[in-house]
């Protein structure tokens, strides 16, 4: 696809990710099992046009706001600003030209690879001419690195994460409902049918909501429980333990007792979204032949909390003239 370029960054151990700018993506992440052997564990498409406009928004950087604004309307500074609807009632992802079908300016840095792409006064429907950076590492030890940092010239919102769905049996390999995953979230955000949140946060404590103590992804993922029926699965944002802005935080253990993979995951952000996969069933064709079913990747999703620019108690999204938007997320790949 014209335009599109592919970035491999290798280590000595020969554990490898591929990036695109296209939608500033992950496209495959090669590491190892128990044994020593590699494997992709990162969902992704068989060409690089099913990337744009695809429902799953697979490996990609959403934006301007990841995740769910109520009704793609905000206030901010006395104005309201409307966005489009794409999501039942609701944007979602920037809309259905958000940054993820964009294609980034991109270039390497060092052993790393940086995208840049330049968001118009408008588009969208958001306001400010907003310069969004997203900066990845591959290091030694398998540690994939990505820092974003945004400026703009007018007060907007921002809220930015990677979109990326893992299998750590390998990508195509079936369910995600055997992988065991902890939290350090001792709370999440009840929402809506529309999974918009209510307003305050719950204790996770004695629901199927609970990951402070590891469980297979599966064990609840079909329980009579309003936050799980809304989704088909899980599609809802925990609250991330000891959250302090601009300090690295656990915020999720992903374990695969077949393949001895381990993922850890670390943010500077609030809340991270565990997306189960629930709608990958008819997606596109898979890389490597493989056809993606329901339950087949799951997303952990480093972020701000949902609707945040219509609910003024959570952690502020706003980001005025002169300051910096920086935000880091950490994927942690290991065995044990």
């Amino acid at each position: 696809m014209e335009g599109v370029k592919t970035y491999t960054l290798k280590n000595s151990k020969g554990a490898s990710v591929v990036l695109s700018n296209l939608g500033a993506a992950i496209v495959a992440i090669n590491v190892p099992d128990r044994e020593g052997k590699i494997a992709d564990i990162a969902l992704g498409y068989e060409k690089a046009e099913s990337y744009i406009g695809d429902g799953p928004c697979l490996g990609k950087c959403p934006g301007r706001f990841a995740n769910r604004i109520a009704a793609g309307r905000f206030t901010l500074e006395g104005k309201e600003y409307e966005l489009p609807i794409n999501n039942g009632p609701n944007h979602l992802h920037g809309g259905p030209d958000g940054f993820q079908n964009k294609i980034w300016e991109s270039r390497e840095v060092d052993g790393a690879v940086e995208f840049m792409y330049f968001s118009e006064d408008g588009e969208a429907g958001y306001p400010g001419n907003l310069k969004v950076v997203a900066h990845y590492e591959w290091s030694e030890d398998n540690e994939l690195k990505l820092t974003f940092t945004a400026e703009t010239d007018k007060t907007t919102v921002v809220n930015l994460t990677n979109h990326a769905y893992f299998n750590l049996d390998g990508e195509g390999s079936g369910t995600i409902e055997d992988h065991i995953l902890r939290l350090n979230a001792s709370e999440f955000l009840p929402t809506d049918e529309n999974l918009i949140p209510l307003g305050e946060s719950a204790p996770v404590a004695g629901t199927p909501m609970d990951f402070v103590n590891p469980k297979a992804l599966g064990k609840d993922l079909r329980a009579d429980y309003p936050a799980i029926k809304y989704g088909k699965g899980y599609d809802n944002c925990f609250l991330i333990d000891g959250y302090v802005p601009g300090q690295l935080q656990e915020a999720a253990e992903l374990y695969s007792e077949k393949t001895g993979r381990v993922l850890n995951i670390f943010t500077t952000q609030p809340a991270v979204q565990v997306y189960t996969g629930n709608w990958l069933g008819g997606c596109l064709a898979g890389k490597n032949g493989h056809t993606y079913n329901d339950y087949y990747g799951v997303a952990i999703e480093c972020q701000h909390y949902p609707d945040s620019p219509n609910q003024p108690e959570y952690p502020t999204t706003v980001l005025r003239p002169g300051e910096v938007y920086s935000e880091a997320i950490i994927f942690a790949f290991s065995v044990k």
